[in-house]
């Protein structure tokens, strides 16, 4: 394995995001580098986390790469975007109040706004729900050709399969796996570095994973794709969190800020731009390849899944449904202690107002594409 795939499978491990410590917490509440001041229409300084190495959260690259928040904010405002190579950074820095907004999958978003005792953050907008981001299920370059989905993740009792313990790819898996009555002979919590390095080695059978880490596996000739959630119904989403205080003290910062999101929801989903956000991606990371960022997002993968990521903006019914499930295995694995979300998490009224205001027509959908339509 190479110095860089090893250096990015290591802090990619979700599962970190999930456990994030108090004593990693600065109790200084907003001081420092997220502190929210200045009154409204003035200009603001944002400092904003968000996940390259998570496909569908890739709105917050093309923010960065393109720039929509200057059209939106006041004259002035500066943007620092600061990558998260593992939900736990951005989670940490939210609380800690040294960011104001942060762009995460669904674990790390219900994660950061449990921790309202340190920091009150809300979830505002929605970046996206899919089938087939998070979950992704992957077999050994050696398994057999399966005839279907279902065969394959029953082809996994009695073998030995892993993914990081209370991620978005652990949920999907101990639910399908309970579905289907399989029992592998060992289910184990490893990071995607050592998921990597196994399948290289021919130490595990399977393990579920998340894009585009699955796309760089199976590019690889390390893996085969066997099953993601479209054949059992299972999603996963992506979220855009934001701290109260700056939905408090500056809401007309978060009404601009949610108008140059919904523009970059846009670009993402228009089909012409699928070469540049692959680009982009490509730029704000490491250890990837443009095919590989490319077929996470757009690559027909023949499960009868031709939408990769659904985009409603606000947190619509199937959206809610999707938290309240995921906060219950949270709970149910001691990563979140109360059992039902709590009051308020979710706070879209803006994003509502935006999406009315705009007249814009969602959700928007991002469209497989054809292989074809990859240009070197």
């Amino acid at each position: 394995m190479s110095g860089t795939w090893g250096k990015v499978g290591q802090r990619a491990l979700l599962v970190a995001a999930l456990l994030v410590s108090p004593a990693c917490i600065s109790a200084g509440g907003t001081s420092g580098a997220g502190a929210v001041s200045g009154a409204l229409g003035s200009p603001i300084s944002l400092s904003i986390g968000y996940q390259p190495y998570y496909t569908q959260s890739w709105s917050g690259v093309a923010m960065r790469g393109k720039e929509f928040w200057r059209k939106y904010l006041p004259k002035g405002s500066t943007v620092n975007f600061q990558v998260g190579l593992q939900g736990a950074v951005i989670v940490n820095q939210l609380v800690a109040g040294k960011q104001q907004i942060g762009y995460m999958g669904d674990m790390p978003s219900l994660v950061a706004t449990s921790k309202r005792g340190t920091r009150d953050l809300r979830i505002v907008a929605t970046l996206g729900i899919a089938r087939d981001q998070c979950n992704v299920v992957l077999a050994k370059k050696g398994a057999p050709d399966f005839a279907s989905p279902e065969e394959a993740v029953k082809w996994m009792g009695g073998k030995t399969i892993a993914t990081p313990t209370g991620s978005c790819t652990d949920r999907f898996t101990q639910s399908v796996f309970k579905e289907l009555s399989v029992k592998p002979s060992a289910y184990l919590n490893q990071s995607i570095e050592v998921i990597s390095s196994n399948f290289e080695n021919d130490r595990i059978d399977g393990a579920t994973v998340w894009e585009p880490i699955a796309s760089r596996l199976v590019n690889r000739g390390l893996a085969k794709r066997v099953a993601t959630g479209a054949a059992f119904d299972e999603s996963d989403a992506g979220f855009l969190v934001m701290s109260k205080e700056l939905i408090d003290k500056r809401p007309d910062i978060v009404d601009a800020y949610l108008k140059a999101e919904l523009e970059a929801q846009q670009w993402v989903a228009n089909p012409a731009n699928a070469m540049e956000l692959a680009r982009m991606a490509v730029n704000q990371t490491e250890g990837y390849t443009v095919e590989d960022m490319w077929d996470s997002m757009f690559e027909q993968t023949g499960d009868g899944n031709d939408v990769s990521n659904r985009m409603p903006f606000i947190i619509d019914d199937q959206v809610q449904e999707l938290i309240k499930n995921s906060w219950s295995f949270l709970n149910q694995v001691k990563v979140i202690p109360e059992p039902q979300p709590i009051d308020g998490i979710v706070q879209d009224d803006i994003a509502r107002k935006v999406l009315a205001d705009t007249g814009a027509k969602f959700p928007i959908e991002v469209k497989a594409l054809p292989k074809s339509d990859f240009k070197k």
